[in-house]
């Protein structure tokens, strides 16, 4: 998988490009409904006319904000050496301009804008507190991503996408008290950009004490994915999910057979394992184990392909790295 192109939707609305600066078509009359559209603002992270405060500062003008649903935040000024800061900051100062906001995207960035590793983020938490309402909240990049324990009473989805997520953060949202989560997706990503957790700091989604809630575990692109799904074999949330994602990793047969053995997986409605490094008789295996009690699994190899030196040793990489 690539981030080769800017979400077309979010939120379950399709979304549209607020206009540059100096671009006419900004002006109200040609814009579309405001709750119709997710609305992205961007500004050119190497050549930028404006600050992204300031393309946002011009949103506000030329769109009745009250009716807001969802809001995209794309590239933002040297995006690849710069926190977010000014950017939060501004959101959070126009959290009375957007009473209707319920989902809110930060980092709407392509690999042609920066690499998914080089993305510098910031502290995400002002944004939940700023926003008690919000029903959908996604980050891309995990670096210098801080994101401590918060409670939120109406947060539905939290997806954290990385290369790389630091323990530190992976902490802080196992300690986040979520009682209507509904929906959890951590892309752990590899050490080498910064993915240092280990499976004991998962342990709090295992258990999921905290996620009282929850319905859908993603916790993949992960270079231990095997460990992982070792661990979710005896996990107590399991018991309770409707669709269970260790896809865009580093899964052998280990970690798929350790599934499989564990506990059962036939009252799920969907299984993903998508890009994955399985042989085609445990391929074949969890296939024939669990499409025949209806659930559906994506087994899907993909571009997965190990890399094997001279001396033997096998490569495998997880499916966003850098």
């Amino acid at each position: 998988m690539t981030m080769g192109s800017h979400l077309d939707e979010f939120h379950g609305l399709p979304a549209f490009a607020f206009p540059g600066v100096g671009d006419t078509s900004a002006e109200a009359s040609s814009l579309p409904s405001p709750d119709s559209v997710a609305w992205r603002v961007a500004v050119d992270s190497y050549d930028a006319k404006e600050e992204w405060e300031e393309a946002f500062a011009r949103f506000l003008e030329a769109v009745d904000t009250t009716q807001v649903r969802a809001l995209i935040v794309g590239t933002w000024s040297e995006v690849y050496d710069t926190p977010p800061d000014t950017v939060i900051e501004a959101l959070v100062a126009a959290r009375d301009r957007l009473p209707a906001l319920r989902g809110l995207f930060l980092g709407d960035i392509v690999m042609e804008e920066c690499e998914i590793s080089w993305i510098v983020q910031g502290n995400v938490a002002p944004l939940l507190e700023a926003f008690p309402d919000l029903e959908e909240f996604a980050v891309r990049g995990g670096s210098q991503l801080v994101f401590p324990a918060v409670r939120h009473d109406r947060l539905r989805s939290l997806h954290v996408e990385s290369g790389g997520l630091p323990a530190s953060v992976v902490r802080g949202i196992a300690g986040c008290d979520l009682p209507a989560l509904v929906d959890l997706d951590l892309w752990l990503g590899t050490s080498e950009y910064g993915g240092d957790a280990e499976v004991a700091d998962l342990e709090p989604f295992f258990a999921g004490t905290r996620l009282p809630a929850l319905k859908r575990l993603a916790l993949r692109n992960s270079e231990v994915q095997d460990a992982v799904c070792a661990a979710l074999a005896s996990a107590p949330v399991v018991a309770r999910l409707e669709a269970l994602d260790v896809s865009m990793g580093v899964l052998t047969d280990d970690g798929a057979t350790a599934l499989l053995t564990g506990q059962p997986l036939t009252h799920l409605k969907t299984l993903d394992m998508y890009h994955n490094y399985l042989s085609d008789a445990v391929r074949t295996r969890v296939v024939e184990t669990l499409e025949p009690a209806g659930v559906e699994v994506d087994v899907d190899p993909d571009d997965a392909e190990a890399d094997e030196e001279d001396d033997g040793t096998v490569w495998r990489f997880v499916s966003v790295g850098e």
